[in-house]
């Protein structure tokens, strides 16, 4: 199965038309893309809280890491990078972090505000390996933009 992006980002601007609340914006997106594809085992969004720091935010799945310092694990280094990070194989990723034990691959994509501030990551961990490729970035990518980017 091919995820219909077009369709999924319609209904998350549906939903979200005229929310200016960040969390309830990532709680619904998480919601949304969780449940829009079978090889999305663990999606949500871990927020910038301080300088170097994330901390989960709105998420659907299993428990996730409650905080991910930016130099520590494919969410980190989405952060530190201001770049998509796609990951085939977590155990090939040096300084990976197991937040779950079932997770095989991981795409974690920046957030970035209204401002052009970085907010957080969105980060998608798969029980697959080799589970993302550069249309799912371009296309959740495209979906972030909408939802939290410039106006």
């Amino acid at each position: 199965m091919t995820l219909d992006y077009p369709a999924l980002a319609a209904r998350i601007d549906a939903l979200t038309r005229g929310e200016e609340d960040v969390i309830a914006l990532m709680a619904t997106v998480a919601c949304e893309v969780h449940h829009a594809d079978d090889r999305f085992d663990w999606t949500g969004f871990y927020r910038v809280t301080s300088p170097g720091m994330l901390r989960i935010g709105p998420y659907q799945g299993g428990h996730g890491c409650l905080v991910i310092p930016f130099a520590r694990g494919v969410c980190g280094a989405a952060a530190r990078s201001g770049a998509v990070q796609i990951v085939d194989d977590v155990e090939e990723f040096p300084g990976h972090i197991a937040c779950s034990s079932t997770t095989r691959s991981e795409i974690v994509l920046p957030v970035f505000g209204r401002d052009g501030a970085l907010i957080g990551v969105f980060d998608i961990d798969s029980n697959r390996p080799a589970a993302f490729d550069a249309e799912d970035a371009a296309a959740l990518g495209a979906i972030l933009m909408r939802v939290f980017g410039p106006r």
